[in-house]
């Protein structure tokens, strides 16, 4: 089969694309034909030697990629012969091995994917969906919220924009560039800001007239999202869940603060969902209803350093899928 693999941390080059063995199903677990593999923020912090959330950086050389979804081609001994030939998605764990075109994981892992759901689709549900799902879940929208989602251009922020709108909420959302705003004015955001633009602020408050913002969901952190905060009313709530950009800084006590990105509050967020399995399941049930509707960059499996380059630079929109 054909793989990216990197053999020395560093720079987006380092992922190469190249020719190696086949992988085999052990005990309990599938082999999945990947047509579709998720690229993740957490991936490119990986590929430079940081470890991110997880517990130590991977062994070299390594297949990046957590999440997949495909057909399963081959049963390891004692897995339901039923899976054989399905379309299924996974997200693989701490495990590596997505940018493939053959990936191995526990057959416990599996979710069959709904009819009338594409395969890269499921992939941002799997990941990005079920964090969205979570992230909404420690602060809920309703008919009076007023949300502010900075990066709404971006895998879960877009699917955060739609959450808040289905729950009848004012939603602004924040975005570089003409062409990002317009797709989240199109995605279903009352206000769509670029925060480029120096005013940005001032444009949300206008917009918004006497009322000010109840809830910012903040993956971005930086000088945007200190700018959110600033837009929060008396009894406003801010919620952290990433920061891409950095810290939130002094500028953000005050308000209700709550990391739930994996390596802080990782389990309260899961504890709150159910359990991961439980917020999979119903990001993916939300997609193939209609409800929320991911978002898709696709770039092919041979263009990993590509993709990984327009992911750091925000050159992307939703989520960033790999396909062989």
């Amino acid at each position: 089969m054909h793989a990216v693999r990197l053999h020395a941390f560093g720079p987006a080059e380092n992922l190469t694309y190249e020719r190696t063995d086949d992988p085999s199903p052990g005990p309990g677990q599938v082999r999945i034909a990947v047509a579709a593999a998720g690229v993740h923020l957490l991936d490119t912090a990986l590929r430079e030697g940081r470890r991110g959330p997880l517990p130590e950086r991977p062994t070299l050389p390594t297949v990046p990629g957590r999440e997949v979804a495909g057909v399963v081609d081959a049963l390891g001994a004692g897995v339901d012969g039923a899976w054989l030939g399905r379309r299924v998605v996974a997200h693989l764990g701490f495990a590596p091995g997505g940018y493939a075109e053959l990936a191995v994981t526990d057959a416990a892992r599996l979710h069959a994917v709904p009819e009338g759901l594409g395969l890269a689709e499921a992939v941002a549900m799997i990941g990005s969906g079920r964090t969205a799902l979570g992230v909404a879940g420690f602060a809920e929208p309703g008919p009076e919220s007023v949300v502010v989602v900075p990066a709404a251009a971006g895998g879960i922020g877009m699917l955060l924009v739609q959450h808040a709108r289905n729950a009848g909420a004012t939603v602004v959302g924040l975005a570089g560039g003409g062409r990002k705003t317009a797709l989240v004015r199109a995605n279903g955001a009352d206000l769509a800001v670029d925060y480029t633009r120096p005013d940005w602020a001032a444009e949300v408050r206008a917009g918004l007239g006497a009322r000010a913002a109840t809830l910012v969901y903040d993956g971005v952190g930086g000088e945007v999202a200190r700018e959110a905060v600033a837009l929060l009313g008396p009894g406003g709530r801010h919620l952290v869940f990433g920061w891409s950009a950095e810290g939130i800084g002094e500028e953000g006590r005050g308000h209700f603060v709550a990391g739930v990105s994996e390596s802080v509050l990782g389990p309260e967020l899961v504890r709150r969902g159910g359990g991961l399995r439980a917020l999979e399941e119903r990001a993916l049930a939300e997609a193939a209803a209609g409800r929320l509707r991911p978002a898709v960059t696709r770039f092919p499996l041979a263009g990993a350093a590509a993709a990984h380059r327009a992911l750091q630079t925000r050159g992307t929109v939703g989520k960033v899928v790999l396909e062989p």
